[in-house]
């Protein structure tokens, strides 16, 4: 079996060397190189030619987010980021994910992490994830935060569904409305190319999972929010729901969303980890599903295996609901929207850059 050739990019000779030494223990990776810079690294790809390279974020001469930008640009592949969670290593780790980065892993502890054993396991899954990835036909976006978004699109009024019955149309243009959202990796650029091209007039709440740990979600949060029409935030608990408004899931914690009086309020807590994941795009789901008297759009997005397909059955038997699951071809990883789709719940098959008229042409239905 071929082995998978990475190369480790990083600062600290101590984190190179642990590094090594947890991918090496994986009969099917083979660590090739080791570089201490950016610059150093885009030599090392250059003539090593890795399958899979790691990264630091911050680092000296050439930090992470520059050296990814070359990579990208002259030996596109997939880059694993390594950060920390202060503000400024989760501000660019939530640009290198737009920029082209796979994924990325926060360090335990800060930048030299003498406890990094603690995401040995997830390092080499996601280094074994990487040589699966879907990187053809990916286009880097590379946005400055003061760019004003592409224009939105004219949505057609066309009803794809004219076979359903004029009841079930007007029933669901009597109803308030929801656009819920799952997505992992690859679902920070997934976000990218969907919420920008959301109105801001847009007649909904829209509510999001990405999983991520503690720390990033606000900083994902904020880079969205400067590139869309809508407002872009992180989820806070007891927060009164507005329209116009995507609300994203902290890092660690579930949201529920649930009816007081005649308002939505979201609800966040640390209740029990689902399927390996907090958030998750089940319990957020399967909360909207006990809404009454909206109509909801189900979006499930690039990432790793089956979140939000239990949930998206719940959504089903309980209202009414349009679901739409991003293609193969642009799902960066195509587990989740494959899971949803073996359902046969899913109403649209989208590429990613066409779900937000297709989210546009529900809600206005």
């Amino acid at each position: 079996m071929k082995k998978i050739r990475v190369l480790i990019v990083d600062d600290s000779a101590f984190m190179r060397k642990l590094i090594t030494d947890f991918l090496q223990e994986e009969e099917s990776i083979e660590v090739i190189g080791t570089a201490r810079n950016g610059q150093d690294g885009l030599k090392k790809i250059e003539l090593l030619n890795p399958d899979v390279v790691t990264m630091d974020v911050e680092m000296p001469i050439m930090n992470g987010l520059e050296a990814l930008k070359e990579i990208m640009r002259k030996y596109p592949r997939p880059v694993i980021m390594l950060s920390s969670t202060t503000k400024e290593g989760t501000d660019n780790t939530i640009k290198s994910l737009q920029y082209g980065a796979f994924d990325f892993i926060a360090k335990p502890s800060g930048a030299i992490s003498l406890d990094l054993f603690k995401i040995k396991e997830q390092l080499k899954e996601k280094v074994k994830l990487a040589v699966t990835a879907n990187f053809k036909n990916k286009q880097i976006l590379v946005r400055n935060e003061k760019n004003i978004p592409h224009q939105i699109k004219e949505y057609s009024k066309i009803d794809t569904y004219s076979e359903k019955s004029t009841t079930y149309s007007e029933e669901k243009r009597l109803k308030d409305k929801i656009v819920c959202i799952g997505t992992s990796t690859g679902g920070p650029r997934a976000l990218q190319h969907v919420l920008p091209k959301l109105p801001k007039d847009i007649d909904a709440p829209i509510f999001i999972v990405q999983h991520m740990p503690p720390g990033f979600t606000n900083s994902l949060a904020n880079r969205l929010n400067s590139m869309s029409f809508i407002t872009v935030k992180e989820a806070e608990n007891g927060e009164i729901v507005k329209k116009g408004t995507a609300y994203i899931a902290p890092g660690g914690s579930h949201m529920h969303v649930i009816q007081t009086g005649t308002s939505l309020v979201i609800k966040v807590d640390k209740s029990e980890i689902r399927n390996g994941h907090r958030p998750s795009v089940d319990v957020m789901f399967e909360s909207i599903s006990q809404l009454k008297n909206y109509y909801k759009v189900a979006v499930i997005m690039t990432g790793m295996g089956s979140d939000g397909t239990e949930g998206l059955k719940r959504l089903k038997t309980t209202g009414i609901v349009d679901a739409i699951s991003e293609s193969e071809q642009t799902a960066v990883v195509y587990g989740m929207p494959k899971s949803a789709y073996a359902t046969q719940l899913v109403d649209k098959v989208e590429h990613v850059e066409d779900i937000a008229a297709s989210i546009m042409n529900f809600i206005k239905k």
